[in-house]
Parts: structure tokens; C-alpha cells; sequence
């Protein structure tokens, strides 16, 4: 019982997290504010993959976290050193 008052406690934060991240994935104003949020957004899914994993009690959610995690990560740094560059030339 404790497990899905928690869960659904989870999932509405998450999704709040979410819409916040969209909106300043929209609104910027700048590069970078725009890839934080987008880290946030993957953060918020992995989270939303591990609530999945806990109710449904299977782990493919799981390994679908890791990917988001791994892609997120890649995606960041690539990010980061594209702004870096253009901010040195």
C-alpha cells in the first residue's frame, strides 16, 4: 500500500520536473540553460523507468534507464564541448 502512495507521489514530482524542463528547453535563453534542462529531462525518465521497474517488478525497465543514462551522458558531453567551441572562436 505504502509503495503506490509513494509511486504515484513519485510520478506526479517527476512529471512536474518534466514540464518544468520542456518549458526551459523552450524558452532558453541561453545554450546551456537549454542542455541542463534536457539532462533534468533524461534524469526525470530514468526515474520514471525505475518506478516502472519497481511496479511491475521486472528489470527490462531497468536496463532501459541505463541506455537513457549512458545516451544522456554521451549527449551532455557532446553538447558541452560543441558550446566550448563555439564560444572560443
Amino acid at each position: 500500500m505504502i509503495i503506490e502512495w509513494a509511486s504515484a507521489a513519485l510520478i506526479l514530482l517527476v512529471l512536474v520536473a518534466m514540464a518544468l524542463s520542456i518549458w526551459r528547453i523552450v524558452q532558453g535563453p541561453t545554450g546551456a540553460d537549454r542542455i541542463v534542462a534536457l539532462d533534468i529531462f533524461l534524469a526525470a525518465a530514468i526515474a520514471l523507468c525505475v518506478v516502472a521497474s519497481i511496479l511491475t517488478a521486472r528489470t527490462v525497465y531497468l536496463d532501459v534507464g541505463i541506455g537513457l543514462a549512458i545516451a544522456g551522458f554521451v549527449a551532455t558531453v557532446g553538447w558541452a564541448l560543441l558550446l566550448d567551441k563555439g564560444s572560443a572562436s
